[in-house]
């Protein structure tokens, strides 16, 4: 479980777990996402809820962890474009941890 700030002045925060990250991977979420500019505000958050509407009413199968991941953080009263900022700087982390682990396995199954 991973905590990020939701506010500038830190008084608001939010758990992430490991399945919202994997779901973010899975629906490729954060791609294409940013503008050029770099910046993430407040439109760049209603169009990741746009993006996210969309791909649920497109499911048809279930989609309980894009559902899952629209009440818990997406939609949480506390998700603001800073939270955005501080998920997507969590999710690059984590993407990075991921496959650093998968280098070493690597490393390992070539040395046996």
């Amino acid at each position: 479980m991973y905590t990020i700030q939701t506010n500038a002045s830190g008084t608001r925060s939010m758990e992430i777990s490991e399945e919202h990250l994997k779901t973010i991977e899975k629906y490729a979420l954060f791609q294409q996402l940013i503008d050029s500019n770099g910046i993430v505000d407040e439109s760049v958050l209603d169009k990741l809820k746009l993006n996210v509407r969309s791909l649920i009413a497109s499911q048809t199968e279930n989609c309980k962890d894009l559902l899952d991941l629209c009440i818990d953080v997406i939609y949480h009263n506390n998700m603001k474009a800073f939270g955005l900022h501080q998920l997507i700087l969590l999710y690059i982390k984590w993407e990075n941890e991921k496959a650093e682990e998968e280098e070493k396995e690597e490393e390992e199954k070539a040395e046996e």
